[in-house]
């Protein structure tokens, strides 16, 4: 099972998020057996360096986030092997500084400001560009060497999407695929309808198939409703292989894309779900999803797919089984979203990065390469591999189908032919807005067409990359 460990990370940012804010919230200390354990260790020794020429070694990070992806919190959950390898090998540990999601970029500015940085943050596509360039984030290239065999096949990626004047700005130890397409078997096949898992194996997962379930199983008046979600318009605008604003590798530019045909495609297929009533009204419901979770609704045949991360189907068998639908009888099952028919062919998913920024004058960014590269060792190392797949089939009780969808779509995401990487609040929130309302124009009461939206944002857009392009020219990452 190739690069199970991304299962693995977002995994845990689920069930350390059902526990935010509670009083009552204790670390479980879970381990692995003896035999898992000293083939871990016989492993790193051959791709990690030695303890003793390790200056970081029994030292602690400081995590900044509004989850913690690293303890348990149940000992129902499955032990994640890239920190597991950083506690047992070198004796480090992390110290979890929690935040709010919705303040958590003003939380982080007044700890730097203060003088109070923790060392980490989650690297993804919220935080670059604009955070660099704002000085809340410091360079990483420093910490890692992305020539050694150990990063082989990062640095492309790195340096093509997450740097700036030629200085890397996320740890990427690996990157991960965006939105797929969640669903219940059962359900699937109570109403007649193919396995869209098939269908993609047999290249007839295609947005006219898609629609015309969604259409067939939609009715209001039995409160059914194919879609629901924070995402499903991303994700379905996104699988038309492009997005409204585009990163110019080779100039370190950004650029409209808003004229690109294959964008008024993806907005004609939201537009038309809307209109037929085929998304779930949580903007009439106080702004919420049914029975206000994620995935509210399938077990019991009132949603047809959710569009989200897989994350969202990881967690603990009762916490699954009781929303997507029993997983112990392979109800649960994913897939990518379904391509174009008019497109090129290929399927899209976004690409993530799987990594972590280091915080500005954050006090020990050598034990955070450290761990990052404990989490490559666990993506490339088949030992680990092995260890984190057993715990995906024997805890999470995840079948051979969804750990080979698994390895699909995470292909998806790395093929270097089709890489998409959506910066989202990374590029500003004035930018990401209008961008927002791009994407977003479909799922309200008052559904905008394709050309209503450019012609309300168009000029906005142009103005804020222009301005976003400026900010990047007068960038010194050395007068951070």
């Amino acid at each position: 099972m190739k690069k199970i460990f991304a299962l693995l990370l977002v995994g845990f940012m689920i069930l350390a998020l059902v526990g935010c804010g509670s009083s009552n919230r204790e670390i479980v200390q879970l381990t692995l057996s003896s035999e898992d354990s000293e083939a871990i260790l016989r492993a790193a020794g051959i791709m990690l360096p030695d303890v003793e020429d390790t200056a970081v070694a029994g030292t602690t990070i400081q995590w900044f986030s509004w989850y913690d992806n690293f303890h348990n919190y149940s000992d129902e959950e499955i032990v994640n092997t890239g920190y597991w390898t950083f506690t047992n090998k070198y004796d480090c540990e992390v110290e979890w500084i929690e935040c709010t999601w919705g303040t958590r970029f003003d939380e982080l500015a007044n700890l730097v400001l203060s003088s109070k940085s923790p060392d980490f943050y989650p690297g993804n596509t919220n935080t670059f560009p604009i955070r660099a360039i704002k000085g809340m984030f410091q360079p990483v290239d420093e910490y890692v060497d992305y020539d050694d065999p150990l990063w082989a096949g990062e640095k492309d990626y790195t340096y093509n999407y997450f740097s700036l004047k030629g200085r890397a700005y996320i740890l990427c130890y690996d990157n991960t695929t965006g939105n797929v397409v969640i669903y219940n078997r059962r359900v699937m096949d109570e109403f007649g309808y193919e396995d869209p898992a098939e269908l993609y194996y047999n290249d007839e997962w295609t947005w006219d198939v898609f629609y015309e379930m969604c259409v067939d199983f939609s009715d209001a008046d039995e409160d059914r409703y194919a879609l629901d979600g924070w995402f499903y318009f991303t994700g379905i605008f996104y699988s038309a292989g492009t997005t409204p604003v585009i990163y110019n590798t080779e100039t370190q530019r950004y650029e409209s894309n808003i004229d690109d045909p294959r964008l008024e495609r993806a907005a004609s297929l939201l537009y038309d779900l809307s209109k037929n009533d085929c998304v779930y009204p949580w903007w009439n419901n106080g702004w919420s999803l049914r029975n206000g979770i994620e995935g509210g609704g399938m077990k019991e045949g009132l949603l047809l797919f959710y569009i989200g991360g897989i994350d969202e189907i990881q967690g603990t068998v009762s916490e699954i089984s009781a929303v997507w639908g029993d997983i112990t009888e392979g109800e649960v099952m994913f897939c990518p979203l379904p391509r174009d028919p008019q497109g090129n062919g290929n399927y899209y998913t976004e690409s993530n990065p799987s990594g972590y920024c280091i915080v500005a004058n954050a006090a020990n960014p050598e034990a955070v390469a450290l761990l990052a590269a404990c989490d490559r060792f666990k993506v490339l190392d088949p030992t680990v591999i092995s260890v984190d797949e057993m715990q995906l089939r024997t805890t999470y009780k995840w079948t051979d189908e969804m750990l080979d969808m698994y390895d699909t779509v995470y292909n998806l995401a790395i093929n270097n032919d089709n890489v998409l990487v959506a910066y989202y609040e990374g590029m500003g929130d004035k930018l990401v807005s209008v961008v927002n309302n791009y994407i977003g124009g479909y799922h309200y009461e008052n559904v905008s067409t394709w050309a209503q939206l450019k012609e309300s944002y168009d000029d906005m857009l142009d103005y804020y990359i222009a301005d976003l392009n400026s900010q990047i020219d007068a960038f010194d990452p050395d007068a951070q």
